[in-house]
């Protein structure tokens, strides 16, 4: 017999800077929504609310803003609820993040389109050349002398 699946991975942009709330029992948790393209269609998205709980959504919560595009790991979870107002039984699906990737680089504009980023040393002073290097061979590379 098969086993029950609840799955889902989404890869979109934020679109709301999350929030960050505690619960009685003292747990932290984020919520934000991304927008996911539907490709090819004009301009139509679809939109998720999100929860990250603990360390998750802490993460989220400092490094996160709108605009940030993630890359999204987790499950769908429902609730149904009856408003107050109307009296009527309403209900809403959403993700309970396992994991978030991050994949703008720290230096990306809210916008979006991110230069890659380099971890790289960067000279600050103005009398620096850059350094041509004139002596590569083009042997190739021996896999036994690398350590790992």
């Amino acid at each position: 017999m098969a086993r029950s699946i609840n799955q889902v991975i989404l890869m979109g942009r934020l679109t709301r800077d999350p929030e960050q709330r505690t619960t009685t029992t003292g747990k932290t948790i984020a919520s934000f929504s991304i927008a996911v393209d539907r490709g090819g269609q004009d301009d139509a998205a679809d939109f998720f609310d999100v929860t990250a709980w603990e360390k998750l959504g802490d993460l989220v919560v400092q490094y996160l803003a709108k605009g940030r595009r993630v890359l999204v790991q987790g499950r769908l979870r429902q609730d149904s609820w009856d408003d107050k107002e109307t009296g009527k039984k309403r209900s809403r699906v959403e993700v309970t993040a396992t994991d978030v990737t991050f994949l703008d680089g720290p230096n990306s504009n809210e916008g979006g389109s991110s230069a890659p980023t380099s971890s790289a040393p960067q000279k600050s002073s103005s009398n620096s050349k850059d350094v041509v290097i004139d002596d590569i061979d083009d042997k190739p590379i021996d896999l036994s002398e690398i350590p790992f």
